[in-house]
């Protein structure tokens, strides 16, 4: 999944005389291989001490939830990749359910994500969760109006019992900008092999933007709570946006009282 072998990078950044020979041929400019190499650095400091941490969630049996919410189009899927690229996959799992079936919306709304709630020595990351209900649901009429004020009177209490049982549960929201979305939908309809990326309601999130933006607004203002606050990660750079993910996860999970958030809503730009 690695974009680039950080070996061959650092062997080609010590060898200064190939770097210019790179660079007078017009195959490399030096600056963009340095972004890449420090970016490529620096994650795979931040994937080593997942790993590390992932070892001390298994010895000592805790329980993590990851949930990642976000604009369509905002790089959760490629941000939740690099996370587990490396981490023991018997001890980490991907969640991103489909629609309810017609079974399933006769529960109780939360029953069919409870079952994939973290077992002892675990880390589950939700690729869109419960949250569903708060934004995209009612964006597109998939849920009543007392449907979605009834989720987003329950979530808080919900989540209050999840982190009191012991789950370390983290909330992170990717945002991009209207401009960047655009960019990046058209981006997969142009290419073959991301085509498969977007799906019918992605095809509407420019129309729809402003409307997100109301129910986004509201999902932070009544979700956020001192115990589950949402972390916000406002950036267009995919790669800082991943490696913003990254610092806040193992913050999170070793409990960084000075990265802990002030307000029950932190932007990390």
């Amino acid at each position: 999944m690695a974009e680039y072998d950080l070996n061959e990078l650092q062997k080609i950044r010590e060898n200064k005389e190939v770097l210019e020979y790179l660079e007078e041929h017009g195959i490399i400019e030096i600056k963009k291989f340095n972004d890449i190499y420090d970016y490529e650095k620096e994650l795979y400091d931040l994937q080593v001490k997942l790993l590390k941490l992932q070892y001390e969630i298994i010895e000592k049996g805790k329980r993590v939830l990851i949930i990642f919410e976000g604009r369509d189009a905002a790089g959760k899927g490629g941000t939740i990749g690099r996370i587990i690229e490396h981490l023991n996959p018997k001890k980490v799992r991907v969640v991103a359910l489909p629609k309810p079936t017609e079974e399933e919306s006769g529960q109780w709304y939360f029953q069919r994500y409870i079952k994939h709630l973290p077992n002892a020595g675990e880390i589950v990351i939700f690729d869109r969760s419960w949250y569903n209900r708060a934004v995209v649901e009612p964006v597109f009429g998939f849920c009543s109006k007392e449907q979605h004020e009834l989720f987003m009177n329950q979530v808080p209490e919900f989540e209050k019992q999840l982190v009191d049982d012991g789950i370390i549960l983290i909330k992170l929201f990717l945002s991009i900008s209207k401009e960047e979305q655009a960019e990046r939908l058209k981006e997969r309809k142009d290419d073959i092999l991301k085509r498969w990326k977007i799906g019918t309601l992605d095809q509407q999130a420019q129309e729809k933007w402003d409307v997100y933006s109301g129910y986004i607004e509201d999902l932070f203002k009544q979700t956020g709570t001192k115990k589950a606050p949402w972390l916000e990660i406002s950036k267009d750079n995919k790669k800082k946006a991943r490696l913003a993910s990254f610092k806040l996860i193992i913050n999170a999970i070793v409990g960084n009282e000075q990265e802990k958030p002030d307000t029950f809503i932190t932007k990390y730009d």
